[in-house]
């Protein structure tokens, strides 16, 4: 049996499918043409595939509250004592949210030119719902804040940037700054907040829609570019986190090139963690509101200015920001993102024990294989339907059921290709990785159409259940009516009884491990070099 450094068939008789029309002088991305499969190869190994490696993860979860319960004594103790007091902070609480509410719709009355900045007289009436915020920081517990460094001129610096730790981050920011910011289209919606962000003129970005973010990127540039704006503020993780590490920064305020000063927010405490981790809203409002006194530290640091060569690279001027701000902090920076918030949301609403495990360090992996954000969160919900056990993990049989694979030889290597542990369990970084590394292959989507043209025996570009059924056989064996029909209608996206070219290569590309299904089109072939020629040909 050749191995894969091997030619599988003699020199004078290879057979390669390019992935780009024009000629290449290697054959690095070619699908080889063999008499024989073996399952003790790569399953992928017909796409180009060599196997791959997990990328290696921190232990640390940075959007957990490490105080989510009341604990001890004190606490208890300190939450009788105060239940009086929070009843008055609500009081006080409502009132300036009203008042607030109530200024900004009256600085916002009749004015329709969103496009240039707010007119001086608004922005005095704006003053009232800034002193409201005050009262309202006030009322959690924040009667003193702790200031160190000042904000730079906006002529030098036009763009802030902070780590982002709790909703007390952005209320703070608007009393003292007043700036514009980047916020999800989602918090237009949301009751009070929604009409006050819209009197900062806020930047709205559809995180999952690459329009959305080149707008949003074109809207900073614009304004930034303007001493007539306020200076804008953006939280570059995307999301909170608990404050003892930063995530990974998105580019949105590097892009444009200009100057940005640094601003790093601290919540030292003892007995109650202020971060906005996988914690109700309500329950930090009430832990806040029992609270004797909350600390709250802010410091703005010097200058970061991009030299020539970040002004051509995001990337760069980002992680240079990203060090400056690790140091004052005292804290390192890791490859979590803002997708791996949504995938532990997402495994917590599932019912998982410990939904810190399904935490993969997205940003690594997005550099790594390019996939987007929606396609990881697709291939949570697979995962999720496999039911892992306590350890987040998932067993062949869950596997195979929801992939609604027949056990045999083939399904096994494509469950051992992603165990790379080798325990007998796949965990959801492995599933992810795997996957991810399955769609990345350069002959992946030539595989898919080569491999629906091949199962499309009647060339009516359409795939019956009998052709499904027959184009399975040589690699899972005789199947059952309900293995068949459990298969199909996976494939079969839009339920019309037929398989579409639009159906078969959305459903691989939803589950990429599946091609193994139909490596035996490119492996089972004695073809002589001339007819080879003109069936790859078809295929392109």
């Amino acid at each position: 049996m050749p191995d894969l450094k091997t030619p599988l068939l003699p020199s004078p008789d290879s057979i390669v499918l390019n992935i780009n029309d024009q000629e290449t002088p290697t054959n690095e991305c070619s699908i080889p043409i063999n008499s024989q499969l073996g399952f003790d190869q790569d399953p992928y190994g017909f796409i180009g595939s060599n196997g791959f490696e997990v990328p290696g993860s921190t232990t640390v979860d940075p959007f957990r509250n490490h105080t989510p319960k009341l604990e001890g004594v004190y606490e208890w103790i300190k939450l009788i004592i105060c239940v009086p007091i929070a009843l008055i902070r609500l009081v006080l609480f409502g009132l300036c949210l009203a008042i607030g509410y109530v200024a900004t719709k009256t600085a916002l009355n009749g004015w329709k030119d969103k496009q240039n900045p707010m007119p001086k007289w608004r922005c005095r009436v704006m003053w009232i719902t800034r002193l409201c915020s005050r009262g309202i920081l006030f009322s959690f517990g924040y009667h003193w804040i702790k200031r160190k460094g000042k904000p730079a001129p906006r002529e030098i610096a036009p763009i802030l940037v902070s780590n982002h730790v709790s909703y007390i981050d952005p209320i703070f920011f608007f009393y003292e700054l007043f700036p514009t910011i980047v916020a999800s289209e989602s918090h237009d919606s949301m009751p009070f907040v929604g009409t006050i962000i819209r009197a900062m003129q806020v930047i709205y970005v559809n995180r999952f829609s690459h329009q959305s973010r080149k707008h949003a990127v074109n809207e900073i540039k614009r304004k930034a570019a303007s001493d007539r704006f306020p200076r804008l503020l953006l939280f570059p993780e995307g999301t909170t986190t608990n404050g003892r590490l930063l995530i990974s920064f998105q580019h949105g305020a590097f892009i444009p090139g200009y100057p940005i000063q640094p601003v790093v927010v601290r919540y030292p405490y003892v007995h109650f963690d202020q971060s906005w981790g996988h914690i109700s809203l309500g329950t930090l409002m009430f832990r806040m509101f029992t609270q004797f006194h909350n600390f709250m530290e802010v410091e703005y640091l010097p200058v970061v200015s991009p030299s020539e060569y970040h002004k051509e690279n995001a990337r760069r001027f980002a992680e240079k920001t990203g060090r400056a701000m690790a140091r004052a902090l005292n804290v390192v920076q890791t490859s979590h993102s803002f997708v791996d918030y949504l995938i532990l949301s997402k495994a917590a609403d599932s019912g998982q024990e410990n939904p810190s495990l399904f935490v993969v360090e997205m940003a690594k992996i997005q550099q790594l294989y390019h996939l987007s954000s929606s396609d990881a969160l697709e291939f949570l919900d697979i995962f999720l339907a496999m039911n892992p056990d306590s350890s987040g993990s998932v067993k062949f049989q869950d596997f195979s059921s929801v992939l609604r694979l027949k056990p045999s030889g083939l399904s096994q290597k494509m469950f051992e290709f992603i165990d790379v542990d080798k325990n007998g369990k796949v965990t959801f970084k492995e599933f992810l990785v795997g996957s991810a590394h399955i769609l990345n292959q350069p002959l992946f989507r030539r595989a898919c159409e080569a491999a629906f043209s091949e199962s499309d025996i009647d060339e009516d570009d359409f795939i019956s259940m009998q052709e499904f059924g027959s184009s399975l056989m040589p690699v899972m064996g005789i199947l059952s009516d309900d293995e068949v029909h459990g298969l199909f209608d996976l494939f079969d996206g839009d339920g019309d009884g037929r398989i579409s070219k639009g159906d078969f290569v959305n459903c691989l590309r939803r589950n990429p491990l599946l091609i193994a299904l139909f490596s035996h089109h490119f492996l089972h072939k004695e073809l002589d070099h001339d007819a080879s020629n003109g069936l790859l040909e078809e295929m392109v």
